[in-house]
C-alpha cells in the first residue's frame, strides 16, 4: 500500500415539514433523495458487510436530514410515496407491454421500486439507525455539518451565531448516534478564521477544505492537499483533491455527463397524459418528476434515444476503474515526497449518487470493490483514521475559501439574497439578548426560547439565499426565510414585553419541530 483514498459523502437537505397541507411538493426532495441516494447507500453497505470487504468512507449526515429521517410524519407520507411509486411502475408495465424497450424499462424501475420498499421496511422506516448500526460496524465514520447548514463565515460577525450551529449540531449528534461527532463538513466547505474555535469547544477534531483553502494556508503547506494541517488550536484541515474532483464535477470532463447514462430531465410525468400520471406527481396540480425516466443523455440536440441499463452500467465499471487507475498514477508519482503515505480526499454531495447521476451508486460500489479486491497501491480510509496513524502534521492556518462559485461565497450573498443578512443579524444580537436575560426558565418560557432559539437557526439555513441565487425555487425560500423571522420577532416580543401566546406557540412547535431539546444558552 502506498497512499489513501478517502471519500466523503455529504448528506444535506433542508427541513421541509409541512403537516398544515396533506401533500406539499417540497417534501418531494426529501422522498427523491431516500429512493435514489440514500436507500441505495444502504444496499451498497448491506453488500459490502456481506462481503466483508475492507473499505471505509466517510458519511456526513446534516441534524435536519436526520431529523426529517426520524419525524414520523414524513416517514409515513414516504411510505406512501414508495407504495405510489410501485403502483406507477406496474401501471408502465401494462401500458408499455408491446413496447420491449419500454417494458424491460419499466420492469427494471418496478424492481428497483419494490427493492427500495423492501430495505426501507427491513430497517423499520429508521435510516439514522440503519447508518448508526453501520458506523458501529466500522464501515462507515458518519460525522455531523452545522445544526442547520448555516454558512458560518457570513454568521462570523456574531460569533455566538456560529458557536450555536456547532453545539446545537454536536448535540443533535449525539442522540442519533450515541458518541461524538469528531469530524464535521463545514456547510459549504465555507472557512474563514475563528470557525475552528467553536469546534474545538465541542471537542471536533477535523473538517473538510476546498483545495484552495488548504493551498493558501500560512504558512504554504509542504505537502499541499495530499496530508492534512493543524489549525493552530490544533484542529486538522482536509483539503479537497482537485483531480478527483474534477472527473466526477466536471461540466465538460465528468463522468456523470458520458451519453450513456440516464437523462436525469427527461421523466413521464412531463411526457405522459396528465390524468394518468396525476396520481403520482408531488404536487396534484402540475407536472412534475415521478422518478421514471427513459432516455438517455444522447448528446448534442437531437431527438434523446432509449436508456440502456446495460450500457450505463457498463460505463459506470469503466469510469471507476479509470477513477481508481488516475488515483493510483496520483499516489505512485508522489512516491518517496512525503514522509509517510500521502491521502487523497474526494468530498461529493451524496445526492449526486443515485438522484443527480442515476449510476453514481453502481460506481461507488465498484470503486470500493475494486480497491477491496485487486488494489495494492490504494487503501480507503477516513479522515479521521488517517488522523489515528498519522497525528504529527504541519500547523498553518487555513485560508478563508469554500467550494462554491470562485471559491468563496458569493453564491450565498449577493444581489438576490443579500437583504437577509440585515435581518438575521436583528435576530441574532436579540437571541443573544434573550440567552443573557433567561439563563434558566422553565416551563412556558422555556418553551418559547427553544422555538425562538429554532426559528433562528432554521432561517440562518445557507439553503435559502442558494436557491434564491439558483433561481429553482425562489418563492418558497424568500417566504422560508420570512415566516422564520416573523415567528421569531413574535416570540422575542411575548417574552419581553407581553406574554406567551401558548396556543400558537404549541401550532409553530408543532410545525418547526426539529432539536426538541435545544439549549438556547449558546448565544450568550
Amino acid at each position: 500500500m502506498q497512499g489513501y483514498l478517502s471519500i466523503v459523502l455529504h448528506a444535506h437537505l433542508p427541513f421541509v415539514r409541512h403537516p398544515e397541507h396533506e401533500k406539499f411538493l417540497e417534501e418531494s426532495w426529501l422522498f427523491e433523495a431516500i429512493t435514489e441516494t440514500y436507500l441505495p447507500l444502504v444496499q451498497i453497505l448491506e453488500g459490502w458487510r456481506r462481503d466483508q470487504l475492507a473499505v471505509r468512507i466517510t458519511l456526513s449526515l446534516s441534524p435536519t436530514l436526520c431529523a426529517m429521517l426520524q419525524d414520523d410524519l414524513l416517514r409515513r407520507r414516504y411510505e406512501k410515496h414508495l407504495d405510489s411509486l410501485v403502483e406507477l411502475a406496474e401501471k408502465e408495465i401494462h401500458r408499455t407491454h408491446w413496447d420491449r424497450a419500454f417494458r424491460d424499462l419499466a420492469w427494471m424501475y418496478h424492481h428497483k421500486f419494490s427493492l427500495a420498499r423492501e430495505t426501507w421496511r427491513h430497517h423499520d422506516g429508521n435510516l439514522v439507525s440503519a447508518f448508526k448500526k453501520f458506523q458501529d460496524e466500522g464501515f462507515i465514520e458518519i460525522i455531523t455539518t452545522a445544526a442547520t447548514h448555516g454558512l458560518l463565515p457570513l454568521l462570523a460577525g456574531h460569533p455566538p451565531s456560529v458557536r450555536a450551529q456547532i453545539l446545537t449540531a454536536r448535540d443533535h449528534y449525539r442522540s442519533c448516534f450515541g458518541r461524538d461527532p469528531k469530524g464535521i463538513w463545514l456547510p459549504e466547505c465555507a472557512y474563514a478564521t475563528g470557525v475552528e474555535e467553536f469546534l474545538q469547544e465541542a471537542d471536533i477534531r477535523w473538517f473538510i477544505l476546498d483545495t484552495h483553502g488548504i493551498l493558501h494556508a500560512k504558512p504554504r503547506p509542504r505537502y499541499g492537499t495530499f496530508a492534512p494541517i493543524y489549525a493552530p488550536n490544533g484542529v486538522a484541515a482536509f483539503g479537497r483533491d482537485y483531480d478527483s474532483s474534477r472527473q466526477v464535477w466536471s461540466k465538460h470532463e465528468g463522468y456523470p455527463g458520458d451519453v450513456r447514462y440516464r437523462d436525469f430531465y427527461r421523466d413521464i410525468g412531463f411526457d405522459l397524459d396528465f390524468d394518468y400520471v396525476k396520481p403520482h406527481l408531488p404536487s396534484p396540480d402540475n407536472r412534475g418528476f415521478t422518478g421514471m425516466k427513459y432516455y438517455r443523455i444522447t448528446g448534442g440536440t437531437g431527438p434523446k434515444e432509449i436508456y440502456q441499463r446495460d450500457h450505463a452500467l457498463k460505463a459506470a465499471s469503466g469510469h471507476a476503474a479509470h477513477f481508481i487507475g488516475e488515483r493510483a498514477a496520483q499516489i505512485q508519482k508522489l512516491d518517496g515526497l512525503l514522509d509517510r503515505p500521502p491521502i487523497i480526499v474526494a468530498p461529493y454531495d451524496a445526492e449526486l449518487f443515485g438522484h443527480w447521476w442515476y449510476e453514481g451508486p453502481e460506481f461507488l460500489d465498484s470503486v470500493a470493490r475494486t480497491v477491496a479486491n485487486d488494489h495494492k497501491t490504494i487503501e480507503m480510509i477516513t479522515p479521521g483514521e488517517y488522523l489515528h496513524r498519522h497525528p504529527t502534521n504541519q500547523i498553518a492556518t487555513p485560508g478563508a475559501s469554500s467550494w462554491g462559485e470562485e471559491g468563496y461565497w458569493r453564491v450565498w450573498l449577493n444581489e438576490s439574497n443579500e437583504w437577509i443578512y440585515p435581518h438575521l443579524q436583528i435576530a441574532q444580537e436579540r437571541m443573544s439578548g434573550l440567552a443573557k436575560k433567561f439563563p434558566k426558565a422553565d416551563g412556558l418560557k422555556a418553551r418559547a426560547l427553544k422555538q425562538a432559539a429554532r426559528e433562528l437557526l432554521l432561517a440562518q439555513a445557507s439553503d435559502w439565499p442558494f436557491i434564491l441565487r439558483a433561481g429553482t425555487s425562489p418563492d418558497y425560500a424568500r417566504r422560508r426565510v420570512k415566516d422564520h423571522l416573523l415567528r421569531f420577532i413574535a416570540l422575542h416580543e411575548q417574552l419581553t414585553t407581553t406574554s406567551v401566546d401558548e396556543k400558537w406557540l404549541a401550532e409553530i412547535e408543532s410545525r418547526d419541530n426539529l432539536f426538541p431539546d435545544v439549549d438556547w444558552t449558546y448565544w450568550k
